[in-house]
């Protein structure tokens, strides 16, 4: 799997991520909302903002509820009897705002998936002609700039190797459904040769990785995320070696 060192590529998406012009957007701190009509028969309310919360209450139809906050797509209502509960966005839609009008809440999700702070994802990919298999997590420090922990797996012929590293994402469009993005990180690199390998011993090495990916919002707390990323291992006080990784999958946000 070993190539020869490409630096001019890391250090072109260093600059690119250095420079680029941060386009961090003020977001309002609270969305105010105001009252809605229940038309529908009824209306239930939960004890939390999900289905497998129980419902607690039925609000009928003609009364007023008042929408207090939201969670993804689950929004916590007060009733004029102030009674507290959740409901769900497809009622809530079923209402009437206080001049006559459907109330609509289709970019509602669109805009929690980019006010999101904490996110999980899975992935599977190539790393060179290998199979690999990652879990990551990350928390966004400001709109553009993502700080992300990632593990790797790769189940390779001759031997397993795990990546452990950090890395900064910089969201060039942070406000949008599709997002593309860039990385830099830095982590070690483990590799434990097969049993039938003798005289092969384990090592773990300093490694440092670039790429560029994109973000697609799709439904709910779901987006599909995919990225093509190079990884420099130090394998010598004077010798690297260069790796190729893609991998595509899904990722939950809050």
């Amino acid at each position: 799997m070993c190539i020869h060192l490409k630096s001019a590529n890391m250090l072109l998406v260093l600059v690119f991520l250095v420079s680029f012009p941060l386009q961090a957007k003020q977001t309002d701190e609270q969305d105010e909302y105001q009252k809605v009509t229940i038309v529908e028969a009824y209306i239930q309310l939960h004890t939390g903002p999900g289905s497998g919360f129980p419902v607690f209450y039925v609000e009928q139809r003609g009364n007023k509820i008042k929408i207090l906050k939201r969670k993804t797509d689950w929004f916590k209502v007060q009733t004029d009897s102030n009674k507290i509960g959740w409901v769900a966005r497809k009622q809530l839609e079923k209402t009437l705002t206080e001049a006559g009008i459907k109330k609509s809440f289709k970019d509602v999700l669109l805009d929690d998936f980019i006010k999101s702070r904490l996110e999980f994802g899975i992935a599977g990919g190539l790393f060179e002609s290998e199979q690999s298999f990652t879990l990551r997590t990350g928390y966004k420090l400001t709109p553009n700039i993502i700080f992300e922990l990632a593990y790797t797996k790769i189940a390779g012929r001759f031997s397993s190797s795990t990546l452990y590293q950090g890395n900064f994402n910089l969201q060039l469009y942070p406000d949008s459904r599709l997002s593309p993005f860039l990385f830099i990180g830095y982590g070690k690199f483990e590799n434990v040769p097969a049993t039938s390998l003798l005289s092969a011993q384990a090592s773990t090495l300093d490694m440092g990785n670039a790429g560029v990916g994109i973000k697609f919002y799709l439904s709910d707390q779901f987006y599909f995320r995919a990225e093509a990323s190079t990884y420099v291992v130090l394998v010598g006080d004077n010798r690297s070696e260069e790796y190729s990784h893609f991998s595509a999958g899904f990722s939950f946000f809050f």
